[in-house]
């Protein structure tokens, strides 16, 4: 396989680099913190070793959503800690008026980065919390994971494979699709119609071309469909990747919630999708026949 040439960084993100040696070479590591933090708002990470400094672009960013359940962000975060991406990541952590403190949890593992807290004083609808994350990534792919996500392995890297795929736009491991837009169903890895938000991962430049998720989402189910719709209209591809190294434990969003309510929640999400792209069976991508008063037909 021909070696994929490293990316020339922009003339902006050289220019600071050398600001920033000029810094530390007088002694003003403040300045060169602000001017490191400059460059990686930019996309890139600057690396200091005996051989001097070198800069690589952030391959990836996590978004991790938390408000209850402080177990379960301590399972995510040490999976992390004890497979750690092989490649260039952040992690973004969303306290989303987290009922413990999660500043704390972040701080007692060990991790090879810094992560970023972002903490709101009052409790977000999912999607809100979820664009918050989105809108302080840096990375070519962002990633969405659930905190009933237990990390196994490097998950980033197949997630990354994905993406040198013509068009994709959207990968996970969870994937749906349907063939008549009211009935989704597990599919197998390939193209499929929608990308499930346990573990999502988004190319940078199809937030760019459709935004983030719809804020009308506050609960979490659903949102995923209307978001890979929204990116499979704009001529992107979704894919299932092939099993990913995790374990999926309890869906606490879900789980924690009466049936009547979490059902109640889930339609309304659901018709809100419909009313989005209930006439877009093109995007369908193994549609069935189309069902009349008369009897089906193509």
């Amino acid at each position: 396989m021909d070696q994929v040439p490293a990316p020339t960084p922009p003339e902006e993100v050289t220019r600071l680099v050398a600001e920033r040696a000029e810094a530390r070479a007088e002694g003003d590591y403040q300045e060169a913190d602000r001017i490191r933090e400059r460059v990686r708002e930019l996309g890139w990470e600057v690396m200091d070793s005996a051989g001097g400094t070198t800069m690589r672009p952030v391959d990836a960013s996590l978004v991790v959503l938390v408000e209850d359940h402080q177990a379960d962000i301590d399972r995510l975060l040490q999976g992390l800690s004890s497979h750690p991406p092989l490649s260039s990541w952040e992690l973004i952590v969303v306290a989303n008026a987290a009922s413990f403190d999660a500043d704390a949890s972040v701080a007692e593992v060990d991790l090879e980065i810094e992560p970023s807290l972002l903490s709101t004083s009052a409790r977000l609808g999912w999607a809100d919390a979820v664009n918050l994350g989105l809108r302080r990534t840096h990375g070519g792919v962002a990633v969405l994971l659930d905190t009933s996500v237990e990390p196994t392995g490097d998950l980033v890297a197949p997630l990354l494979e994905a993406f040198r795929r013509e068009r994709v736009g959207i990968a996970g491991p969870f994937g749906v699709s349907s063939s008549d837009l009211r009935h989704f169903d597990e599919a197998p890895p390939g193209a499929v119609d929608a990308i499930e938000g346990y573990c999502l991962a988004v190319r940078r430049e199809v937030l760019r071309d459709v935004g983030l998720f719809d804020t009308h989402f506050r609960f979490y189910r659903n949102a995923d469909l209307d978001f890979s719709f929204a990116a499979r209209s704009a001529g992107w591809r979704a894919v299932r990747t092939k099993e990913l190294p995790l374990r999926l434990h309890e869906h606490r969003a879900w789980s924690s919630l009466p049936p009547e309510e979490r059902d109640r929640l889930s339609k309304r999400n659901f018709y809100r999708f419909l009313k989005h792209w209930g006439d877009r069976r093109d995007l369908l991508t193994h549609p069935g026949p189309r069902r009349t008063p008369a009897g089906d037909r193509p």
